[in-house]
C-alpha cells in the first residue's frame, strides 16, 4: 500500500502572511491540529501545529488581558510561528517508510508534495487505518501466531494445508525474531473454526505462540 492510498488529498492550508490568531481560528473550525502553509503557488514551506501555536502564545501568567492576548496574536504571522524545515513525502512512497520516517523524527505527520507543491498530507490516523485494513481487523476470523523455520516454501505450505481444510487466509504478516533461523507469522483465517486452525498449524510444524477468536 502506498501514501497515495491513504493520504487526505486536499490538506487545509494557510498562507505565510496570516496571523496566528486566524490560523487559530482555521483549526479551531475545521477540528485539525495542524496546517500545512503555501505559498501562492501552493508549494510548501512550512507547517504549523497546535505546539507550535501554544511555544508563541503569552504565558498563562501573564497579566495582560483577553483583548491584549488577542491583538498580540493578530499581529504575529504564520511565518514567525511555523516549522520551516519540514520533513516531507511523496505519494508513491510505500507507507511502511512514511511510518519509519514519522517515528525516527518524532513527528505526527507528513505533508506529500510533488516538486514541491503541496499534494496530500498522511497523518498518524490515516497509518492507523491503513493497519486496521491491512490486518483485516473488521472480519471476524481466527488471530493465529506461530514461530515457523526460515526457509523457502514454509508460506506455501501453511497456505496449502489452510485451503485444504476449506480455510482463507485474509490477512499475513512476517516479522523477526532474536532467533535468525526462525520468523514470527501473525495471519487472520476465515472459513474454519479455531480448533480446527489450530490443529491445522501444529500439523504443519508450527510453534503455537497465541490464537484466538476475534
Amino acid at each position: 500500500m502506498l501514501v497515495k492510498d491513504v493520504m487526505s488529498e486536499h490538506p487545509i492550508v494557510i498562507g505565510p502572511e496570516a496571523s496566528v490568531l486566524d490560523a487559530k481560528e482555521i483549526m479551531k473550525k475545521n477540528k485539525v491540529s495542524k496546517l500545512a502553509v503555501v505559498d501562492k503557488n501552493g508549494v510548501l514551506i512550512g507547517l504549523l501545529t497546535n505546539a507550535d501555536l501554544i511555544k508563541v502564545s503569552p504565558s498563562s501568567a501573564t497579566t495582560l488581558d483577553m483583548y491584549e492576548l488577542g491583538y498580540l496574536l493578530s499581529k504575529m504571522s504564520v511565518e514567525k510561528a511555523m516549522v520551516k524545515n519540514v520533513k516531507t513525502t511523496i505519494a508513491e512512497q510505500t507507507v511502511e517508510e512514511a511510518a519509519r520516517l514519522m517515528k525516527d523524527n518524532g513527528i505526527t505527520c507528513l505533508p506529500v508534495v510533488n516538486d514541491d507543491i503541496l499534494i496530500g498530507m498522511v497523518t498518524q490516523s490515516d497509518l492507523f487505518e491503513c493497519f486496521i485494513e491491512m490486518f483485516s481487523t473488521k472480519t471476524p476470523g481466527t488471530r493465529a501466531v506461530v514461530i515457523v523455520d526460515e526457509k523457502p516454501g514454509t508460506l506455501a505450505k501453511l497456505a496449502e494445508a489452510v485451503a485444504a481444510k476449506n480455510g482463507n487466509i485474509v490477512s499475513l504478516v512476517t516479522s523477526d525474531v532474536a532467533d535468525a533461523r526462525r520468523r514470527k507469522i501473525t495471519m487472520k483465517i476465515t472459513g474454519i473454526t479455531e480448533t480446527e486452525t489450530k490443529n491445522i498449524l501444529v500439523d504443519c510444524g508450527c510453534q503455537m505462540e497465541d490464537i484466538r477468536s476475534v
